[in-house]
Protein backbone atom coordinates (compact mmCIF):
# COMPACT_ATOMS: atom_id res chain seq x y z
CA UNK A 1 0.00 0.00 0.00
CA UNK A 2 2.83 2.36 0.82
CA UNK A 3 4.37 1.78 -2.61
CA UNK A 4 1.02 2.34 -4.33
CA UNK A 5 0.48 5.60 -2.45
CA UNK A 6 3.95 6.73 -3.48
CA UNK A 7 3.16 5.94 -7.14
CA UNK A 8 -0.15 7.82 -6.99
CA UNK A 9 1.53 10.77 -5.30
CA UNK A 10 4.21 10.96 -8.01
CA UNK A 11 2.05 9.83 -10.93
CA UNK A 12 3.29 12.71 -13.12
CA UNK A 13 6.89 11.50 -12.73
CA UNK A 14 5.94 7.92 -13.59
CA UNK A 15 4.05 9.07 -16.67
CA UNK A 16 7.16 10.97 -17.79
CA UNK A 17 9.36 7.86 -17.61
CA UNK A 18 6.70 5.57 -19.13
CA UNK A 19 7.78 6.15 -22.79
CA UNK A 20 11.41 5.39 -21.89
CA UNK A 21 10.33 2.27 -19.98
CA UNK A 22 8.26 1.06 -22.94
CA UNK A 23 11.20 1.73 -25.28
CA UNK A 24 13.48 -0.43 -23.11
CA UNK A 25 10.96 -3.25 -22.91
CA UNK A 26 10.23 -3.32 -26.65
CA UNK A 27 13.74 -2.76 -28.00
CA UNK A 28 15.98 -4.13 -25.23
CA UNK A 29 14.26 -6.80 -23.13
CA UNK A 30 11.91 -8.54 -25.59
CA UNK A 31 14.65 -9.01 -28.23
CA UNK A 32 16.77 -10.77 -25.59
CA UNK A 33 14.71 -13.86 -26.38
CA UNK A 34 16.76 -14.06 -29.57
CA UNK A 35 19.72 -15.25 -27.48
CA UNK A 36 18.35 -18.80 -27.83
CA UNK A 37 19.48 -18.70 -31.48
CA UNK A 38 23.05 -19.18 -30.21
CA UNK A 39 22.03 -22.64 -28.97
CA UNK A 40 20.17 -23.67 -32.13
CA UNK A 41 20.86 -24.31 -35.80
CA UNK A 42 18.63 -21.41 -36.73
CA UNK A 43 16.87 -21.58 -40.06
CA UNK A 44 15.14 -18.40 -41.15
CA UNK A 45 12.37 -20.39 -42.90
CA UNK A 46 11.64 -22.64 -39.91
CA UNK A 47 11.74 -19.88 -37.33
CA UNK A 48 13.21 -19.77 -33.84
CA UNK A 49 10.86 -22.32 -32.23
CA UNK A 50 11.16 -25.00 -34.95
CA UNK A 51 14.94 -24.77 -35.37
CA UNK A 52 16.75 -27.70 -33.72
CA UNK A 53 18.72 -27.33 -30.46
CA UNK A 54 22.47 -27.96 -30.76
CA UNK A 55 23.65 -26.90 -27.30
CA UNK A 56 27.13 -25.35 -27.24
CA UNK A 57 28.06 -26.37 -30.78
CA UNK A 58 28.50 -22.78 -31.99
CA UNK A 59 30.51 -21.80 -28.93
CA UNK A 60 32.83 -24.74 -29.54
CA UNK A 61 33.26 -23.59 -33.13
CA UNK A 62 33.87 -20.08 -31.83
CA UNK A 63 36.76 -21.14 -29.59
CA UNK A 64 38.25 -23.35 -32.31
CA UNK A 65 38.24 -20.61 -34.95
CA UNK A 66 41.68 -18.89 -35.17
CA UNK A 67 40.09 -15.83 -36.79
CA UNK A 68 37.99 -15.22 -33.67
CA UNK A 69 41.02 -14.84 -31.41
CA UNK A 70 42.50 -12.39 -33.90
CA UNK A 71 39.42 -10.16 -33.83
CA UNK A 72 39.16 -10.60 -30.05
CA UNK A 73 42.73 -9.31 -29.71
CA UNK A 74 42.01 -6.43 -32.11
CA UNK A 75 38.92 -5.48 -30.09
CA UNK A 76 40.88 -5.40 -26.83
CA UNK A 77 43.82 -3.46 -28.29
CA UNK A 78 41.64 -0.79 -29.93
CA UNK A 79 39.42 -0.46 -26.85
CA UNK A 80 42.39 -0.14 -24.48
CA UNK A 81 44.04 2.42 -26.76
CA UNK A 82 40.85 4.49 -26.81
CA UNK A 83 40.39 4.15 -23.06
CA UNK A 84 43.99 5.18 -22.37
CA UNK A 85 44.20 8.16 -24.70
CA UNK A 86 40.58 9.30 -24.99
CA UNK A 87 39.28 9.00 -21.43
CA UNK A 88 41.58 11.65 -19.84
CA UNK A 89 41.02 14.13 -22.68
CA UNK A 90 37.50 15.35 -21.70
CA UNK A 91 38.73 15.79 -18.11
CA UNK A 92 41.67 17.94 -19.25
CA UNK A 93 39.39 19.90 -21.60
CA UNK A 94 36.87 20.52 -18.81
CA UNK A 95 39.62 21.69 -16.43
CA UNK A 96 40.98 24.04 -19.10
CA UNK A 97 37.56 25.47 -19.94
CA UNK A 98 36.82 25.97 -16.26
CA UNK A 99 39.82 28.31 -15.99
CA UNK A 100 38.73 30.57 -18.87
CA UNK A 101 37.24 33.76 -17.49
CA UNK A 102 36.15 35.37 -20.77
CA UNK A 103 32.61 33.99 -21.10
CA UNK A 104 32.28 34.60 -24.86
CA UNK A 105 35.57 32.86 -25.60
CA UNK A 106 34.71 30.00 -23.23
CA UNK A 107 31.30 29.39 -24.79
CA UNK A 108 32.79 29.59 -28.30
CA UNK A 109 35.48 26.99 -27.55
CA UNK A 110 32.98 24.72 -25.81
CA UNK A 111 30.53 24.95 -28.74
CA UNK A 112 33.25 24.23 -31.31
CA UNK A 113 34.49 21.25 -29.30
CA UNK A 114 31.13 19.48 -28.95
CA UNK A 115 29.70 20.16 -32.44
CA UNK A 116 31.49 17.05 -33.88
CA UNK A 117 29.38 14.90 -31.53
CA UNK A 118 26.33 15.66 -33.67
CA UNK A 119 28.06 14.59 -36.89
CA UNK A 120 27.29 10.99 -37.84
CA UNK A 121 30.15 8.56 -38.30
CA UNK A 122 29.19 8.25 -41.96
CA UNK A 123 30.03 11.92 -42.52
CA UNK A 124 32.97 11.88 -40.09
CA UNK A 125 34.43 8.83 -41.84
CA UNK A 126 34.07 10.45 -45.27
CA UNK A 127 35.77 13.63 -43.98
CA UNK A 128 38.60 11.58 -42.50
CA UNK A 129 39.14 9.75 -45.80
CA UNK A 130 39.27 13.05 -47.69
CA UNK A 131 41.60 14.75 -45.21
CA UNK A 132 43.92 11.71 -45.02
CA UNK A 133 43.75 10.91 -48.74
CA UNK A 134 47.06 9.89 -50.30
CA UNK A 135 46.75 12.15 -53.34
CA UNK A 136 44.71 15.20 -52.37
CA UNK A 137 44.38 15.09 -48.57
CA UNK A 138 45.57 18.13 -46.64
CA UNK A 139 47.58 16.04 -44.16
CA UNK A 140 49.63 14.36 -46.89
CA UNK A 141 50.00 17.70 -48.66
CA UNK A 142 51.71 19.04 -45.53
CA UNK A 143 53.84 15.88 -45.22
CA UNK A 144 54.98 16.17 -48.85
CA UNK A 145 55.73 19.88 -48.45
CA UNK A 146 58.10 18.97 -45.61
CA UNK A 147 59.96 16.58 -47.89
CA UNK A 148 58.60 13.28 -46.55
CA UNK A 149 56.84 10.42 -48.32
CA UNK A 150 53.02 10.55 -48.14
CA UNK A 151 51.24 8.03 -45.91
CA UNK A 152 47.96 6.33 -46.76
CA UNK A 153 46.72 6.33 -43.16
CA UNK A 154 43.46 4.48 -43.79
CA UNK A 155 45.16 1.36 -45.18
CA UNK A 156 48.40 1.54 -43.20
CA UNK A 157 48.52 -1.18 -40.50
CA UNK A 158 50.86 0.95 -38.36
CA UNK A 159 48.63 4.05 -38.51
CA UNK A 160 45.04 2.78 -38.76
CA UNK A 161 44.45 2.27 -35.03
CA UNK A 162 45.87 5.70 -34.20
CA UNK A 163 43.49 7.25 -36.74
CA UNK A 164 40.61 5.59 -34.85
CA UNK A 165 41.84 6.97 -31.52
CA UNK A 166 42.36 10.50 -32.88
CA UNK A 167 38.91 10.58 -34.52
CA UNK A 168 37.29 9.34 -31.30
CA UNK A 169 38.97 12.16 -29.35
CA UNK A 170 37.95 14.75 -31.95
CA UNK A 171 34.34 13.62 -32.12
CA UNK A 172 33.52 12.79 -28.50
CA UNK A 173 35.76 14.70 -26.11
CA UNK A 174 33.83 17.99 -26.31
CA UNK A 175 30.54 16.26 -25.47
CA UNK A 176 32.19 14.26 -22.69
CA UNK A 177 33.62 17.46 -21.18
CA UNK A 178 30.09 18.79 -20.61
CA UNK A 179 29.49 16.21 -17.86
CA UNK A 180 32.71 17.17 -16.09
CA UNK A 181 32.00 20.89 -16.42
CA UNK A 182 28.61 20.33 -14.77
CA UNK A 183 30.31 18.39 -11.96
CA UNK A 184 32.92 21.13 -11.50
CA UNK A 185 30.19 23.78 -11.22
CA UNK A 186 28.80 21.99 -8.15
CA UNK A 187 32.07 22.34 -6.18
CA UNK A 188 31.89 24.87 -3.35
CA UNK A 189 33.68 28.06 -4.51
CA UNK A 190 34.70 28.79 -0.91
CA UNK A 191 37.29 26.04 -1.26
CA UNK A 192 38.99 27.89 -4.11
CA UNK A 193 38.93 31.17 -2.19
CA UNK A 194 40.48 29.51 0.84
CA UNK A 195 43.14 27.89 -1.34
CA UNK A 196 43.95 31.25 -2.95
CA UNK A 197 44.38 32.84 0.47
CA UNK A 198 46.74 30.00 1.43
CA UNK A 199 48.84 30.74 -1.67
CA UNK A 200 47.83 27.76 -3.80
CA UNK A 201 48.21 28.31 -7.53
CA UNK A 202 45.84 27.14 -10.26
CA UNK A 203 47.55 23.78 -10.73
CA UNK A 204 47.42 22.99 -7.01
CA UNK A 205 43.76 24.03 -6.88
CA UNK A 206 43.01 21.67 -9.78
CA UNK A 207 44.88 18.80 -8.15
CA UNK A 208 43.63 19.21 -4.58
CA UNK A 209 40.11 20.64 -5.11
CA UNK A 210 38.75 20.19 -8.63
CA UNK A 211 39.85 16.61 -9.32
CA UNK A 212 38.77 15.27 -5.89
CA UNK A 213 35.48 17.16 -6.33
CA UNK A 214 34.68 15.34 -9.59
CA UNK A 215 36.19 11.98 -8.62
CA UNK A 216 32.81 10.27 -8.28
CA UNK A 217 31.81 11.46 -11.77
CA UNK A 218 35.10 10.20 -13.21
CA UNK A 219 34.59 6.80 -11.56
CA UNK A 220 31.03 6.41 -12.87
CA UNK A 221 32.00 7.33 -16.43
CA UNK A 222 35.04 5.05 -16.25
CA UNK A 223 32.81 2.15 -15.17
CA UNK A 224 30.42 2.82 -18.05
CA UNK A 225 33.36 2.94 -20.43
CA UNK A 226 34.68 -0.37 -19.11
CA UNK A 227 31.23 -1.90 -19.55
CA UNK A 228 31.42 -1.00 -23.25
CA UNK A 229 35.07 -2.00 -23.59
CA UNK A 230 34.24 -4.84 -26.00
CA UNK A 231 32.30 -2.49 -28.28
CA UNK A 232 35.43 -0.65 -29.53
CA UNK A 233 33.38 1.69 -31.75
CA UNK A 234 31.43 -0.36 -34.30
CA UNK A 235 30.06 2.51 -36.41
CA UNK A 236 33.39 4.29 -36.63
CA UNK A 237 35.33 1.20 -37.69
CA UNK A 238 32.63 0.12 -40.16
CA UNK A 239 33.05 3.43 -41.99
CA UNK A 240 36.85 3.16 -42.21
CA UNK A 241 37.58 -0.57 -42.35
CA UNK A 242 39.00 -1.97 -45.58
CA UNK A 243 40.32 -5.46 -46.41
CA UNK A 244 43.87 -4.05 -46.26
CA UNK A 245 43.58 -3.56 -42.48
CA UNK A 246 41.36 -6.51 -41.52
CA UNK A 247 44.28 -8.08 -39.65
CA UNK A 248 44.56 -5.16 -37.22
CA UNK A 249 41.21 -3.40 -37.52
CA UNK A 250 38.56 -6.11 -37.70
CA UNK A 251 36.72 -6.27 -34.35
CA UNK A 252 34.00 -8.52 -32.95
CA UNK A 253 31.06 -6.34 -33.99
CA UNK A 254 32.29 -5.87 -37.58
CA UNK A 255 32.99 -9.61 -37.81
CA UNK A 256 29.46 -10.35 -36.54
CA UNK A 257 27.99 -7.96 -39.11
CA UNK A 258 29.98 -9.47 -41.97
CA UNK A 259 29.33 -13.10 -41.03
CA UNK A 260 25.74 -12.63 -39.84
CA UNK A 261 24.32 -10.29 -42.46
CA UNK A 262 26.69 -11.12 -45.31
CA UNK A 263 26.86 -14.90 -44.93
CA UNK A 264 23.66 -15.46 -42.93
CA UNK A 265 25.42 -17.42 -40.16
CA UNK A 266 22.92 -16.20 -37.58
CA UNK A 267 23.46 -18.83 -34.88
CA UNK A 268 27.25 -18.56 -34.94
CA UNK A 269 27.30 -14.76 -34.86
CA UNK A 270 24.72 -14.71 -32.05
CA UNK A 271 27.08 -16.95 -30.06
CA UNK A 272 29.97 -14.57 -30.82
CA UNK A 273 27.93 -11.55 -29.72
CA UNK A 274 26.70 -13.31 -26.57
CA UNK A 275 30.29 -14.14 -25.63
CA UNK A 276 31.27 -10.50 -26.15
CA UNK A 277 28.43 -9.27 -23.92
CA UNK A 278 29.33 -11.76 -21.18
CA UNK A 279 32.91 -10.46 -21.18
CA UNK A 280 31.60 -6.88 -21.03
CA UNK A 281 29.34 -7.67 -18.05
CA UNK A 282 32.20 -9.45 -16.28
CA UNK A 283 34.45 -6.41 -16.75
CA UNK A 284 31.74 -4.07 -15.48
CA UNK A 285 30.94 -6.09 -12.35
CA UNK A 286 34.63 -6.66 -11.57
CA UNK A 287 35.48 -2.97 -11.94
CA UNK A 288 32.44 -2.00 -9.87
CA UNK A 289 33.55 -4.39 -7.10
CA UNK A 290 37.05 -2.91 -6.91
CA UNK A 291 35.67 0.65 -7.01
CA UNK A 292 33.47 -0.09 -4.02
CA UNK A 293 36.47 -1.53 -2.21
CA UNK A 294 38.17 1.85 -2.73
CA UNK A 295 35.25 3.65 -1.08
CA UNK A 296 33.39 4.90 -4.14
CA UNK A 297 29.65 4.18 -4.53
CA UNK A 298 29.90 2.52 -7.95
CA UNK A 299 26.90 2.13 -10.25
CA UNK A 300 25.49 -1.23 -9.13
Amino acid sequence: MKTMRSIIKNIDMYLMILPAFCFLVVFAYIPMYGIVIAFKDFNIFEGVMASPWVGFKHFQRLFETPKFWEIFRNTLIISIMKLTFYFPFPIVLALALNEIRNRVFKVSIQTISYIPHFISWVIAGALAMDILSLNYGIVNAIIKSLGFEPIYFIVSPSHFRWVLVFLDIWKSSGWGAIVYIAAISSINTDLYEAATVDGAGKLRQMWHITLPGIRSTIVVLLLLRLGNLMEAGHEQIMMLLTPAVYDIGDIISTYVYRMGIGRMQYSFTTAVNLFRNIIGCALLFSANYFVKKLGEPGII
